[in-house]
């Protein structure tokens, strides 16, 4: 997986928008984005839990429709682009590099650090 970001926020700028590394819990008990948190590699990644189960896809459809609602934005433009089966995925968030930071930006910095 390639790691999109190091530092201080889970993200990297790309050409085609943003990409967030995102932990999640399928079939968790609480449903939502809970905070950021570093993996034991080092990697800074935004945990989220959904109720739906791994399989058929239902847990990224889940994920996608859940950060969607949470940055505001329409579902078409997040999308799962590793990670399909695992865990620990990269979300893009399509758009305007400049919008979508300046919208990111507030969000994450509001999360509680895990």
């Amino acid at each position: 997986m390639i790691p999109p970001a190091s530092g201080a926020l889970p993200w990297s700028v790309h050409e085609d928008g943003v990409w967030i590394a995102v932990r999640v819990t399928p079939k968790a008990r609480r449903v939502g984005v809970t905070g950021l948190a570093r993996e034991a590699d080092g990697t800074l990644v935004l945990k989220a839990g959904v109720s739906a189960p791994p399989e058929d896809g239902k847990a990224n459809a889940a994920l996608v429709e859940l950060l969607a609602k949470s940055w505001g934005v329409p579902k078409r433009d997040v999308t799962v682009i590793q990670g399909l089966t695992d865990r620990r995925k990269v979300v893009r968030l399509a758009g305007a590099v400049p919008q979508v930071l300046e919208r990111l930006g507030p969000w994450f910095e509001a999360l509680p650090r895990l």
